[in-house]
């Protein structure tokens, strides 16, 4: 298979130098050869996977809060605040 390293550079939008684009052809023509030769495996018994390890919900279960918000006040909470507004350092 073959590649053209500039074309490449363009839609990745690279600016390469001549040393770059000679370095990176030869990897580049290292990982093709790579997949070539992977794609020549009989993967016919293999099931799809998008994940090799196998991933669970580790998530607790939603379940309704016994405190609603109304009896919780954040901006009492804070580190800085006056008449029921926060307070953050002036930026400007």
């Amino acid at each position: 298979m073959s590649f053209d390293i500039e074309h490449m550079a363009v839609l990745a939008r690279l600016k390469l130098t001549p040393d770059e684009k000679v370095r990176i052809s030869g990897q580049m023509g290292t990982i093709i050869e790579y997949i070539e030769k992977l794609s020549k495996l009989n993967t016919d018994d293999v099931e799809p996977t998008a994940h090799v390890l196998g991933i669970n919900n580790v998530f607790r279960e939603d379940e309704p809060d016994t405190k609603p918000l109304a009896d919780h006040n954040p901006i009492a909470d804070s580190p800085a605040h006056n008449k029921g507004h926060y307070e953050v350092p002036q930026i400007i």
